[in-house]
C-alpha cells in the first residue's frame, strides 16, 4: 500500500512542478478623468402663500385649493370663495456651472395652529431637476408650488408646516 501512496504523491508534485507558467496579459491603457464640482448652497428665499379660503355651506368634499410652481392659482369649486395675497415657495441653489441640480420635496404636513389634532397634506408640485448657469453665486432660483384638500368639515385656523427640499448632483 505504500507505494501506491507515493505514486499519488510523486504524481502531485509533477502536476504542480511541470505546470507552464502563465504567461503575462499584454500591457493596455486606461483612460482617468475626474469631474470636481463645488458643494451646493440651497437658500431660502420665500414662503408658499394660498391665501384665505371661506368654506361654503353644506356638506361636500373634495375642494381643491393650489398654486402650480409657475404660479398659477387655483380655487375653481363652487364651495370655496379664495381671497389674498398668493405666491409660490423660492429658493436659491449654486454649485458648479452646467450641472443638473436633483431637487427633492416631499409632500407636506400642514398643522392648524389653533388645533394641533387637524392636519392638512400639501402635496408639492417641484421641478425634478434644474441646470445651473453659473458657478457660485448668485447660483438659479427654483420655485414650489402645491394644493390642498378640503371638505365641509375642515376645521377653521390657520394651516402651517415646513419644506424639507434637499439638493444634490
Amino acid at each position: 500500500m505504500r507505494p501506491y501512496r507515493l505514486r499519488i504523491i510523486a504524481g502531485l508534485a509533477c502536476a504542480l512542478a511541470c505546470a507552464v507558467p502563465a504567461q503575462a496579459a499584454p500591457a493596455g491603457t486606461a483612460a482617468v478623468s475626474a469631474n470636481v464640482v463645488k458643494p451646493l448652497i440651497l437658500t431660502w428665499i420665500q414662503n408658499l402663500d394660498l391665501g384665505s379660503v371661506v368654506l361654503g355651506p353644506g356638506t361636500w368634499s373634495g375642494a381643491t385649493v393650489g398654486i402650480s410652481r409657475t404660479g398659477t392659482f387655483s380655487c375653481a369649486n363652487a364651495n370655496l370663495t379664495c381671497s389674498g395675497t398668493t405666491q409660490v415657495a423660492q429658493y436659491n441653489v449654486s454649485g458648479s456651472n452646467n450641472q443638473v441640480v436633483h431637487i427633492t420635496a416631499p409632500n407636506v404636513s400642514l398643522v392648524n395652529q389653533s388645533d394641533p389634532t387637524q392636519t392638512l397634506t400639501l402635496v408639492v408640485d417641484a421641478p425634478a431637476t434644474v441646470t445651473l448657469t453659473n458657478s457660485g453665486p448668485p447660483g438659479s432660483n427654483f420655485f414650489l408650488g402645491g394644493s390642498i384638500t378640503v371638505t365641509s368639515a375642515t376645521a377653521g385656523g390657520t394651516y402651517s408646516g415646513t419644506f424639507n427640499v434637499t439638493v444634490d448632483y
